[in-house]
């Protein structure tokens, strides 16, 4: 093959590959720019919390500026300190005993519950599933006396015991219904044959039902870990020592300990609060992702 011809192949493909490349469109690139606008608006507010823990309490409020005029890493420093004579760690460890708990429990009673619902045949189980469903229309704030009488009644006011005992006697309707739902996609020849090798239900929950529950215990788990993490009136309403607070009753302190409220630490505490909830979504994000994506795979 002579020079011309390597030269003319050799500008065709180039042509070819030029042309396989993807060519945006006017509506693209204006979607995207759409798109980045609204990205850039929704995390502002996280950007600006994060650079809010640099500067001075004096630039924070007031002051929607994103950029510290000056660094400071003061606030770090008061928020790790604690506050009203508590560390930081204090709340921390609280925050994290509830919260490690309570997934605990959810996960444990609401699969246990569900099996039940879902596999088990027993008189009066619709009426008792509908009940169950009820509860989720119920607000709130109609039991917070009740309960709060009872549980002082018992003595277990100023400790863990009222947000953790619901959690283990699966009084969270929301992730059995879930549960429920999950294990009636799953083929019924599985209790089938683990009864023909003389398998009961502990042994059909254990061995066979609790692995492929995995998706939804992951879920019930993401979602039990970040809502206990937040919870504020839960411990505001139960917790009366100061060495038991939680971190999101500490953020309130910063507010409260004084006239002039020290929005610094607050920040900075509100950033180190946010880590774990970060961490733990990190890392079970994709057992969340692989459950949604295997759900049109049963059948």
């Amino acid at each position: 093959m002579s020079a011309t011809q390597l030269l003319v192949t050799a500008g065709r493909r180039t042509k070819r590959r030029s042309d396989d490349r993807p060519r945006w469109t006017l509506k693209e690139v204006v979607f995207h720019v759409v798109v980045l606008a609204i990205l850039a608006v929704i995390l502002y507010p996280v950007a600006w919390m994060l650079l809010s823990t640099f500067k001075p309490s004096s630039q924070i409020v007031g002051n929607a500026q994103l950029l510290p005029r000056e660094v400071t890493m003061d606030n770090y420093e008061k928020a790790l300190s604690g506050i009203g004579g508590v560390s930081f760690w204090t709340f921390f460890q609280n925050s994290t005993i509830l919260a490690v708990l309570s997934v605990i429990g959810v996960v444990l009673s609401s699969a246990l519950a569900a099996y039940a619902f879902a596999r088990i045949s027993f008189p009066g189980r619709t009426v008792y599933f509908g009940i169950m469903i009820a509860t989720l229309l119920l607000p709130f704030h109609v039991v917070i006396i009740p309960q709060y009488i009872m549980f002082n009644a018992l003595g277990m006011v100023n400790t863990f015991t009222p947000l953790l005992l619901g959690k283990f006697l699966a009084t969270e309707a929301f992730f059995v219904f879930l549960m429920v739902q999950f294990m009636r996609g799953l083929p019924r020849e599985l209790d089938e044959a683990a009864r023909i090798d003389g398998a009961g239900h502990y042994r059909t929950f254990w061995s066979i039902m609790l692995p492929l529950l995995k998706p939804a215990l992951v879920t019930s788990a993401i979602f039990t870990f970040i809502w206990t993490w937040n919870d504020f009136f839960g411990p505001l309403l139960y917790l009366k020592d100061p060495d038991l607070y939680t971190l999101p009753i500490a953020l309130r302190l910063f507010v409260d300990q004084s006239s002039a409220a020290d929005y610094g630490g607050q920040m900075a505490m509100a950033v180190l609060a946010l880590i774990p909830v970060f961490l733990f979504f990190l890392i079970f994000q994709r057992y969340l992702v692989d459950g949604v994506a295997t759900q049109g795979l049963k059948g």
